[in-house]
């Protein structure tokens, strides 16, 4: 397997700390991912070399967690610069904060440091000289905690007392559902039950770190399980507690014989693959989050009147609470605000759907249709249409360089002023929809629909 430009910086870090006389190793989820034959996408690299020596040896570092023993190596290779993170053995003081611990002590035990890791498949060090000698991942690995016993079964377990991780970091409550999911493995029961223990402590781990993990777990090709997981372990109403409110919604099994909308939901994140846009990822999980607020039981049926304007609003508040930005939070929204618009997909008139093409990044909204169909009736006859008109659609008819403009209509007589929207819009319509070819057509249609006053 050719080596990446990650894994030959960070070799070549091991090794200048090596012939200083160091203790140097590949730490954490590389060497799981290297158990695994997977391809890692970062190497980190734990030392007992301590952080001032690490920042004197390397010409180009940065010291964003010296304090912690952490310290970023910049190498550049191909004109590209690839940052490596080296940390050193440490143990850790108590965790006030729930998040990060109030102080460290520095180590020369490679063992001493791992024992203060989160979980035992992230919790082994790889000893790079005897990979070189061997060529064999498993004989050069240093396992202190069981790792690749657990890694074999399947298991996420916790090193060491798992009420006690989880007390010490939060966030690493979200990282055991993360690596359950992405790997199919179950949570070891010790620590399920410390994660349902501590559940509702999560709260204490910033808004954007939980995005984050969220993102992660909707955007690596295992959201449904994820998201089960998610509700096992009792953080699901912690976190998205406007998702855990989709349980037991019913909906109108003429259009939905999956069930109710938890189950919709799940189905959709399900077709969700691995590198889906998170923008996509989360107008999926959300496009129904207006479905309980809205729910009424009918004469006739069961009906959501007014689920997709209330969804926008329940859409917005969360991108809010969890810090998106703005430009994620305005397509997540238009999302949710969009996805039933493709059932009148067949009958807009062509200046309604070519607007409706217009849409930011459309395609993602022609992603979420297809899913939502095929996780309720099945019925891709809507889909199939606004795909083949999308993609066969010129860019020049969809947004063609306007014939009437309001410096057209203020040189035609015409005073700016709260109408002005209005006849601009008249006249883009029939411009849309063929009926003028023209600017002085377009001026034609503006004075029939809207006569200059008398004197003008």
């Amino acid at each position: 397997m050719t080596k990446s430009k990650a894994q030959v910086a960070a070799e070549r870090i091991v090794q200048r700390l090596r012939a200083e006389g160091y203790d140097a190793y590949f730490a954490g989820g590389c060497v799981r991912d290297m158990l695994l034959g997977r391809k890692p996408k970062d190497f980190d690299v734990a030392t007992n070399a301590r952080p001032q020596v690490v920042l004197d040896l390397f010409p180009r570092t940065f010291a964003v967690g010296a304090h912690f023993g952490v310290v970023l190596v910049a190498d550049e290779m191909d004109g590209a610069e690839i940052v490596t993170e080296v940390a050193t053995f440490r143990s850790d003081g108590a965790y006030s904060d729930g998040r990060r611990p109030d102080e460290v002590r520095f180590s020369d035990s490679p063992q001493e440091d791992v024992l203060r890791r989160d979980f035992t498949i992230n919790g082994m060090l790889l000893d790079l000289l005897v990979l070189n000698e061997t060529g064999d991942v498993a004989q050069s690995v240093l396992d202190f905690v069981d790792g690749r016993d657990d890694l074999a079964a399947g298991v996420v377990r916790a090193i060491g007392d798992a009420e006690k991780r989880f007390a010490e970091d939060k966030l690493r409550m979200l990282r055991a559902v993360r690596f359950a999911a992405r790997f199919g493995f179950a949570i070891e029961a010790k620590t399920l039950a410390a994660i349902r223990s501590h559940a509702a402590e999560v709260g204490m781990v910033s808004c954007e770190r939980i995005r984050e993990e969220l993102t992660r777990m909707l955007t690596e090709g295992h959201a449904r399980r994820a998201f089960e997981l998610l509700d096992e372990t009792n953080l699901l109403k912690q976190v998205l507690p406007e998702i855990d409110r989709l349980h037991g919604v019913e909906q109108p099994p003429e259009y939905h014989p999956e069930g109710d909308v938890w189950v919709h939901t799940l189905l959709l994140l399900e077709k969700l693959p691995e590198g889906v846009s998170p923008t996509l990822a989360w107008g999926a999980l959300l496009h129904d989050v207006g479905k309980p607020a809205t729910f009424e039981r009918a004469p006739d049926r069961i009906r959501f009147n007014g689920h997709v304007e209330v969804g926008v609003r329940i859409a917005e508040s969360i991108c809010r609470r969890l810090r998106f930005s703005t430009e994620e939070t305005e397509q997540i929204a238009l999302l949710v605000e969009n996805h039933m618009r493709f059932g009148d997909v067949m009958r807009m008139k062509e200046s309604t759907l070519k607007r409706f093409f217009r849409l930011s990044r459309f395609a993602e909204h022609l992603a979420l249709h297809r899913i939502d169909c095929l996780s309720s009736h099945g019925d891709l006859s809507l889909y199939e249409f606004a795909k083949e008109r999308f993609e066969t659609m010129p860019e020049e008819q969809v947004k063609p360089q306007l014939l009437v403009t309001g410096a057209d209509l203020i040189a035609a007589g015409y005073k700016p002023g709260p109408r002005f929207k209005e006849m601009l819009a008249a006249a883009e319509d029939a411009q849309l929809e063929g009926h003028i070819h023209s600017t002085d057509e377009g001026l034609a249609l503006v004075r029939a629909a809207y006569p200059l006053p008398p004197g003008s």
